[in-house]
């Protein structure tokens, strides 16, 4: 097996990847007593998965057995490194939060950042890859020039969000966390989800009304809801999912009041349907019972589209996720509200722009999952091609699973 998305994995490959990639979200959200009865290839395999999912962490706390000692040793270490990242992080916002209220910048820390202040996680049981800042357009250039004078360059723009990198940034460790690894920031004007090809928009439920210099929390926890409602459902749309996004839900659906729902719900009623928010948040409830009201899931599936809401109610964390190994021609294609967005989306798999090209040059030059992938370096008439004759497997997916053999050896 090469880490190539032209190579054809062993055959059990992707009956594995989901029978591990379930058991593991049932141990994280309901633990058992026992230890799966897995091969040697398959405990292998859940160090993938674990990865992919950003859960080792959490299941190095949340299991209640062992497993073969390499598995426990793995967990350990993994979160023994997101402990360590985890001081990295707390000083860089720090340092950040002094730089944007001298600047007079106001900025929203967003996603882990703010779960961690809420005290959802402690350090060590929730990684994050990268800090997440939201600011009003008409600060984004004075936001970009305080990112640099804190030692970060602009490294990539996409439409939707701006990547600084540390100037004397290094190369990943090549298997889950590492206190080494680089802290990324990711700074956004908006906050924003293609679904799959239209852009959906919650900013003015993220950004306070009244914000101040320097990190802002979100305006309510309705407002943290939104938005890991939206990234989950662009998530899912493309088959990028995490188990830990799940998490993320049960652990804030947990904290939720009724009047938390009611101002999630009350979004509909001025006028802007939450259409994509029903697949996430159901899929989180079928691992973690009971932790999403009934009244909530039936209010959202009352505005989810038909197609949708059928299409999204059979797919498993598997289908949506990362553990799914293959390349498919038009993910997410049900998430379309019209014959248009489905016209506009298909043409834009088949001929991307510019933009979107340069995108996809600069993750293959620059992220160790995409380098060394076969399918990173084919032009868009081959990917068609092979697309049409074969079942191209995902650089993403299969980067964690050579990563997880190799280190087992």
């Amino acid at each position: 097996m090469t880490n190539s998305s032209g190579a054809e994995p062993p055959s059990m490959l992707p009956a594995t990847l989901r029978k591990i990639t379930e058991r593991l979200a049932g141990e994280l959200a309901c633990p058992t007593e026992h230890a799966p009865d897995w091969t040697d290839f398959e405990w292998v395999m859940a160090r993938a998965v674990a990865v992919l999912h950003g859960v080792s962490p959490l299941l190095s706390r949340t299991i209640r057995w062992r497993g073969p000692p390499e598995w426990a040793a793995f967990l350990e270490e993994q979160r023994a490194h997101t402990a360590l990242r985890h001081v990295r992080i707390r000083e860089l916002l720090r340092r950040i939060d002094l730089r944007a209220r001298e600047e007079g910048v106001a900025a929203v820390a967003l996603k882990g950042a703010a779960l961690h202040a809420i005290g959802l996680y402690a350090a060590g049981e929730r990684p994050m890859a990268d800090i997440d800042l939201l600011v009003r357009p008409a600060d984004a250039e004075r936001a970009a020039r305080m990112l640099e004078s804190l030692g970060f360059y602009e490294s990539c723009v996409s439409w939707k969000e701006r990547v600084f990198t540390p100037v004397d940034g290094h190369a990943p460790n090549n298997l889950g966390e590492h206190s080494d690894n680089d802290i990324k920031i990711e700074l956004h004007e908006r906050i924003c989800e293609r679904l799959p090809w239209y852009i959906t928009d919650v900013t003015d439920d993220v950004f306070p009304g009244r914000a101040y210099p320097g990190l802002n929390a979100y305006p309510s926890r309705a407002s943290l809801m939104i938005h890991l409602l939206l990234h989950a459902a662009g998530s899912m749309a493309f088959q990028s999912l995490r188990l830990l996004h799940l998490h993320d839900l049960a652990q804030l659906s947990s904290l939720m009041t009724d009047a938390d729902w009611g101002e999630v719900l009350a979004r509909s009623l001025r006028g802007r349907r939450l259409w994509w928010a029903l697949p996430p948040l159901r899929l989180a409830s079928r691992y973690y019972t009971s932790k999403v009201p009934a009244r909530v899931l039936a209010a959202l599936g009352d505005v989810c589209p038909f197609l949708l809401e059928r299409v999204s109610g059979y797919k498993s964390l598997c289908d949506v996720s990362y553990s799914y190994l293959w390349v498919d021609a038009l993910p997410g294609i049900e998430w379309s509200q019209s014959i248009g967005e489905i016209l506009g989306y298909a043409a834009s798999r088949v001929s991307p722009d510019s933009k979107h090209l340069a995108l996809r040059e600069h993750v293959a030059k620059t992220e160790a999952w995409d380098a060394q992938s076969q399918w990173a370096r084919l032009s868009q008439g081959r990917r068609i091609l092979r697309w049409i004759t074969s079942r191209p497997t995902r650089s993403v997916t299969m980067h964690a699973v050579v990563a997880a053999l190799a280190q087992a050896q």
